[in-house]
């Protein structure tokens, strides 16, 4: 359903580690809005909820809302190095189109709702 690339699973756990709440895990999800249509959403977070997906890759516990799920089928999580910074990358293939930023986009079946472009 989702795969997280190690280098991005290392981030993450690096990331994690840094925090003082042995709770975290990882929280992705999609939302209406951005300039495409739906935004994603990934952060962590301690607040569960009865209908979560759960999966674990590495040391690190990844939370999905059910609702976001249909979104996120096939859904490549990266983390790229370029120079001296890097970010995570986000390959989606139920996206038909995506704005500039790459955190937005669209599906073929969803238009969700798309909003104004913060340039």
């Amino acid at each position: 359903m989702i795969t997280i690339s190690d280098q991005a699973v290392e981030k993450i756990e690096e990331m994690m580690a840094q925090e003082e709440n042995p709770a975290l895990f990882l929280r992705i999800g999609v939302h209406a809005g951005g300039c495409s249509g739906f935004s994603y959403g990934m952060g962590l977070d301690d607040q569960e909820s009865a209908d979560d997906v759960h999966m674990t890759f590495g040391q690190v516990k990844v939370v999905v809302d059910k609702e976001s799920i249909p979104f996120l089928n096939g859904l490549v999580i990266d983390y790229k190095e370029s120079g001296m910074s890097g970010g995570f990358t986000i390959d989606n293939p139920n996206a038909i189109a995506t704005c500039g930023c790459g955190a937005s986009f669209r599906t073929a079946l969803a238009q969700g709702k798309a909003e104004k472009c913060d340039d």
